[in-house]
């Protein structure tokens, strides 16, 4: 997929000279493409567009492939940078990310949309984004694991909790998209459908209650 960049934060840092202050600006940019290929970049310049531009180069320089296991991570995971801890947690569909912006945009850009995450010690932008991706990078898939255990390993948890949720939102979330597509094809052929069968259908409602509102006439008469 198409890589994009989103900044996490500018930084203005002042050095003071003798005539006053000078100001310089960093940026924390990470990029990714939404399936599992991540990478944070860290730029500085004078002004700000040029310091955000030099972080999403690096960050792209930097790209990182994370195991995924559809849209959420495969175990709860740890990830660590400096005094900043983050716990990520696996989450079944529909759940959303649960997160802070800079933990949000990291796991967003990965191709995460479904996990919980609790920080502890320091809310340190960079240290806290970089902590994230060490987290990602220790995820392993289930069948990494059995490989390297040579033993195999069932159902986990995470499994169960994906096949639970799919079977409810299998059945929703499809027909959407079939009738958006539909409507944007021929609007006029499916016009014509709905309008045929309600006519349809109204008909023999019309004679039933005919028919139920004669029948008591007839035996009122006799």
């Amino acid at each position: 997929g198409s890589v994009e960049t989103n900044t996490i934060g500018v930084f203005r840092t002042a050095a003071t000279v003798k005539g006053g202050r000078r100001f310089s600006f960093g940026s924390l940019v990470v990029a990714g493409d939404h399936q599992g290929r991540v990478g944070l970049g860290y730029g500085k310049a004078n002004e700000v567009p040029p310091a955000i531009e030099k972080g999403g180069k690096e960050a792209k320089k930097s790209l990182k492939r994370v195991t995924l296991q559809g849209n959420t991570i495969p175990h709860t995971v740890v990830g660590r940078c400096s005094s900043s801890v983050i716990k990520l947690i696996p989450a079944s569909p529909g759940t959303g990310v649960v997160a802070g912006s800079t933990v949000r945009a990291v796991l967003e850009m990965a191709g995460v949309t479904d996990c919980m995450t609790k920080s502890y010690g320091s809310t340190n932008k960079q240290n806290l984004a970089k902590a994230v991706l060490d987290g990602l990078l220790k995820l392993r898939s289930k069948d990494e694991i059995a490989r390297l255990r040579g033993v195999e390993i069932g159902k986990t948890e995470v499994d169960e909790r994906v096949e639970r949720a799919s079977a409810f939102l299998v059945d929703t979330t499809p027909p959407a998209p079939a009738e958006k597509k539909d409507d944007a094809a021929g609007a006029e052929p499916k016009a014509d459908t709905p309008e045929a069968k309600p006519e349809a259908k109204p008909e023999p409602k019309a004679d039933e209650s005919k028919a139920d509102q004669t029948t008591p006439k007839a035996e009122e008469k006799g």
